[in-house]
């Protein structure tokens, strides 16, 4: 009984901390699109580098809560930014140009 506490122990810190290792990743982008009266801005990631990958990378659409992103953003940025989803709506919760 002690063997399957341990286990179990060892098994659910391992999950917690792979899910705050991939909560706090940064993702890479370029802005594609910029619509301050809707508030989003669209990014397409860049790929991983990872050999034969052929998606180019995918473009997503992001609430953003911080107005004053739309005056600092413009089309083709490089930006380093971190989402989650907040009532259903990918939202932008740090960004830096780069």
């Amino acid at each position: 009984m002690k063997i399957v506490q341990i286990v179990s122990a060892w098994a659910l810190s391992i999950f917690f901390a792979v899910s705050i290792a991939t909560a706090q990743q940064a993702n890479q982008g370029v802005v594609t699109g910029v619509d301050e009266a809707a508030g989003t801005i669209s990014i397409q990631q860049t790929t991983s580098g990872t050999v034969g990958a052929s998606d180019g990378g995918r473009t997503e659409i992001y609430r953003v809560n911080d107005g004053l992103l739309f005056n600092a953003l413009h089309l083709g940025d490089k930006v380093a930014f971190s989402s989650e989803t907040v009532g259903g709506t990918k939202t932008i919760t740090r960004l830096n140009k780069e």
